[in-house]
This record gives structure tokens, sequence and C-alpha cells, in this order.
């Protein structure tokens, strides 16, 4: 008879739209033990399994700390308390949370007093390194219009909210135990057999909310913009366009980012922040990095579709990775229906690039070596769109406008600095051909994992590289020689200098303060623990569009509340990139 041997969630803390899935082993009639499903629908041997969740509910409450949402608050900004969209972030578990949060905290009350004029006294402020203003015990249950959090003691309610075998958290679970039910059943009396075997969670905590990061315009000019159905503000004629690297699931290890609680690691939580993110930047044109196979076919190209997105996707090559396929990663672009339609897509395989070297420079006692150094399954994918925008009213004899996209992640081993210039080299060597074939706008955005400053940054800004540079030196089989090939004709331009090139939009001291002057690079795209620099671009052919807006970039302190990336507010160790632009003219030469 089908018995019900043990059950167990895999993640200890249960997060508002993060779904829920047990694992349940069972021991089938024929006494082997198995993890399948056996629903009502198709009974083994004249049984099934019943599941049932419960909110356990109970009279006393509390409330729970924004910073540290496993933890009781003890501890409420009088500032934050005093207007409803901040009262969420307004509680914290200690002195010492709020202190240490207060960089971060402190932008609320900025934004908060911009938008609405600053005329409260009770603004809690640092002063010469001390908290100083005011902080209200928590007297609850009457403090103001905050959410409510029961604890397990008390007198207990049981009330049912799922009979599946997954279940969703939703926001009225917050702060609630919940309690998952299997019992083996019969298929025909539907008489329950034994007692069920149940799971207590921790209390369902909210998906913590970062602050928006807001578009800041670059150009100095006062551009007409118009809302359009999804609320954003857009300059008539201009697009914008992200590319993020999301860490994938396989590359999310408890040993790389153990600074990162457990459940805001786990692909669960992650999927539905990252999703959240994405979405909310509504950007036209989408580049992810890091994205597996799996991931895209089931989550991301359904999930987006729903937002407009029409989705293409190319795998990294298998060569190198062993395992399942389904698990490797690859890069996905997507761009809105309503904005662009699709014209081409071109695989740039690096691997079979690397043959072809291999085959025409390499002698045959060499290529074994040479392949072995070469091949990293490192990819690139190339859509050409045609924009259904423009800067002039329609006009059915006018050119159409073409631009092209190129999304690519780069090879990630630091040793390996000849490869990662030979990769860019090849990907710009192809982008050439296809701007010799149309007279067509370009963008080159993803993960290059190499510093600014370093051969390939110089080679993707400059054309060109310096020939002194002492990291030629690492080319043990030749693929960079002669060094003058190293050249493209491309006028790429890196969109984020824009925050430091002239001319210089009003305010935008602040956004100074996070590039480097040095460079005109962001200071980091990618923080962890052991590592902070910049990883990521967005390059454009500055010929034929200008930056209009660029996405603000993040602050280290604020990270480093949380350590580093990923965190339970950002689901990535890189954050993304998003740049705004418009499409001008040719000069003619």
């Amino acid at each position: 008879m089908l018995s019900v041997i043990r059950v167990h969630l895999p993640s200890e803390i249960p997060i508002v739209g993060c779904e829920l899935t047990p694992y349940v082993l069972v021991r089938r009639p024929d006494k082997t033990a198995a993890t399948d499903d056996v629903p009502e629908s198709a009974p083994l041997e004249g049984y099934f399994l019943r599941y049932r969740w419960f909110r356990v509910q109970s009279d006393k409450k509390v409330t729970i700390c924004s910073v540290h949402p496993t933890e009781q608050a003890t501890l409420q900004c009088v500032f934050c308390s005093k207007r409803r969209a901040l009262v969420p972030k307004s509680y914290h578990c200690s002195p010492k949370c709020f202190t240490d949060a207060w960089q971060h905290h402190r932008t609320l009350h900025e934004r908060a007093a911009a938008e609405n004029g600053n005329d409260d006294d009770e603004v809690v402020r640092f002063n010469s390194g001390v908290l100083a203003g005011s902080l209200s015990n928590l007297n609850l249950p009457n403090n103001g219009p905050t959410p409510f959090y029961p604890q397990k003691n008390g007198g207990e309610t049981l009330v049912e909210v799922g009979v599946c075998k997954t279940y969703t958290p939703a926001a009225d679970d917050i702060g609630y135990v919940l309690k998952f039910e299997c019992v083996v059943a019969n298929a025909e009396t539907k008489q329950t057999l034994g007692h069920p075997s149940t799971i207590l969670t921790s209390r369902v905590i909210p998906a913590p909310s970062p602050s928006p990061r807001r578009l800041i315009p670059v150009n100095g000019a006062d551009v007409m913009g118009h809302i359009d159905q999804d609320g954003r503000i857009q300059s008539a004629g201009s697009f914008t366009v992200l590319s993020y690297n999301i860490l994938s699931d396989t590359s999310a290890s408890s040993d790389l980012y153990s600074y990162c609680p457990p459940w805001a690691l786990s692909w669960p939580y992650r999927r539905q922040n990252l999703l959240r993110e994405i979405v909310g930047y509504r950007a036209d044109v989408v580049c992810l990095q890091e994205v597996q196979s799996d991931h895209f076919h089931e989550l991301f190209a359904s999930e987006l579709d729903k937002h407009g997105y029409q989705a293409l996707y190319k795998r990294k090559t298998n060569e190198v990775l062993s395992g399942s396929t389904s698990a490797i990663d690859g890069c996905a672009t997507f761009f809105r229906r309503d904005r662009f339609s699709h014209v081409k897509k071109y695989d740039v395989e690096f691997n079979k690039a690397a043959q072809s070297l291999t085959d025409a420079i390499i002698p045959p006692a060499q290529k074994r070596a040479a392949l072995n150094r070469l091949v990293k399954d490192n990819i690139a994918l190339i859509v050409v769109l045609e924009a259904k925008f423009g800067n002039q009213p329609a006009d059915p004899t006018a050119k159409r406008q073409l631009i092209c996209v190129a999304n690519t992640h780069v090879n990630v081993q630091p040793e390996h600095k000849d490869v990662k210039l030979w990769q860019v080299h090849t990907l710009l060597k192809g982008l050439e051909k296809i701007a010799a074939s149309a007279d067509i706008p370009m963008l080159v955005c993803g993960d290059f994992n190499t510093l600014p400053g370093s051969l390939p940054h110089s080679l993707l800004v400059m054309g060109k590289i310096d020939h002194s540079h002492p990291d030629l030196n690492v080319d043990p089989i030749g693929i960079l020689r002669p060094h003058t090939k190293l050249t493209h004709q491309l006028p790429l331009v890196s969109a984020y200098s824009s925050f430091v090139r002239p001319p210089m939009g009003v305010g935008l001291e602040q956004h100074r303060r996070r590039m480097d002057l040095n460079t005109n690079e962001p200071l980091f795209t990618n923080c962890t623990r052991d590592f902070i620099g910049t990883h990521d671009y967005i390059f454009y052919t500055a010929d034929t569009l200008t930056v209009e807006s660029l996405l603000e970039l993040l602050d280290e302190e604020g990270l480093r509340k949380d350590t580093a990336l990923p965190s339970p507010e950002w689901s990535s160790n890189h954050i993304a990139l998003l740049a705004e632009f418009r499409c001008v003219s040719r000069p003619r030469r």
C-alpha cells in the first residue's frame, strides 16, 4: 500500500510570491521509494496523496524588521512612519540595525523630502556620528498604519489556504506560520488513512523591495516626451536598452556567496525577484546573460511574452561544459513587439571561430593545445531589428530604421587575457561586416569580464590597442599576432561615459561620484565580497546614436549593508545597466 516516508521543505523561510514545493518521499506498493507525485487523477492501486496548506493564525501580533525580515522589530523611524509609502521601510530590530542601514535609509528621506517638501522637524539624522532625532518604541497594536504579524503562541486557528502540493504565499500570509499536510487517501471512498505528515514553516516574510532606480537625463537638452501606455515618460523617437547578467542558478553557489541568506540565494526567490526587476525597467530591448536554457524556455520567454516581448536565445556551446544541456546558460535578447520587429538573427559561436583560426594558422602538432586554450563555449547573439517609431511622423516613403544589437558573455578566466581579446576582436569583425552591408546603428551589450583600461576595453572604445601593453605578452599560441590587425572601424562609445562627458546635465554631480573619472566608466557593475569592479557595458556607435538618459548607478556603501551582491534586494552579483538612445543622422563625409 502507498505510504508517506517523510516530507520537508527545501527553504525554511517562505517569501511572498515564491512558490513552495515540498519534498515528499513515499513508499510505493512494490516497496520502492519514490518522490513522484500520486494525484487523485492518477491513483496508484486505489490510493492517492492529498495535500493541504494552512495559515496558522493567532491573536498575538508583532511587526518585523525591514532590514532583517526574520527578526522582530523594536524601533520605528518617525519620519517614515508619517509617510504611508515609507511605513514598510520604517521598522528596525535594533539601534545597530538602524545605524548600519542609515546611509541607505537616508536616501528614502531625501527623496521623500524632495517630492513632498521637508517641513517635518522629526526627520531622523546623524549628528557627529551619533544617532539623534526621534525613534519611537513600538507600541503594538496601536502604532499607526503598520502591517501586523502573529506569533506562534496563544490561541491558534488553522485557515486553509491551498489544496495542491505547491503553494505560493500571498500578502495575507505575511507574518504567519504556514502548515503543510500530506496524507494518503482512498481513491474510491476519499477517506484518509493514518495520520498526516506535516511541516511548519517559519513566518512568511514580504519580498524585499529596493528603492527604484531612476532614469537620469544626461544630454543637457530639454526634450519633449510623452507618457506611453505603460506610464513611462519617453521622448519621441527614443528607445531604451537594458543589459543585465542575472547570475545563473548553477553559478549561485552557497560556497561563493555564503554571505547571502540561503532563502535569498534560492532560485525560487531569485526567479521572482529578477522578473520583478526586469519587467519594472520596461526597456524596449532587454539583453540578458547567464540565462539557463531551461529557465529561458520555462520562465523568461513565457513571462516576458505576457508583457509584450518577443524572445531570442543563444545557448553556450557545450564542448567544455558537461552535465545536462538544459542547465547550460546563454544570452537572451527580448524586444517589445509594439516598438520593434525582428529582421535577422546571427549566432556567433567562438568555438567555431577557434576551429577556423587553428586550421588557418596553427601547425598540426600544436593544434590540440591551441584548441584547448581557445575553446571556451562562449557565444554572442546579434539581432537586427526594425523600429516601428521615428523622429518624424509616419512617412511611407521614408527609409526604414534598422538597429543592430549584439549581446555577449566573454570568457571569465582572468589568466586567459589573450582569449578575451581574441573573442572581442572576433565579435567586432563580425559586426563590421554587418555595418558594411547596411547603414545601421549598433549597440554592443554584455558581460565582457574585462576591466576598463584593459586591452579588450581599449579595443572597443579606441578602435585599436597599445602595442606596448604588458597583457600582449600573454599569447602562448600566437593568436594576437601581428598586433596591427587588432583594430576596427566602428565608432563605439560606452553609454555610461555620458555621466562624465560634456555637456554636463544639471544635477549629475551625485552620479559622477559613482564613476571612475580616469576611465569614464562606472566604479563597479559587479560587487561581491571578494571583488568589486566593472565588467558590464553598453557600447553604441556615436555617429548614429546619442544617449538621452541613463539608469542611475548603485553606491557601494548601500550594497555593503548586505555585505555584497547577490542580496535579498538584488538577486544577481551584477547590476543592471540601462540607457535611452535616439537615432541621429550620420554626418556627411
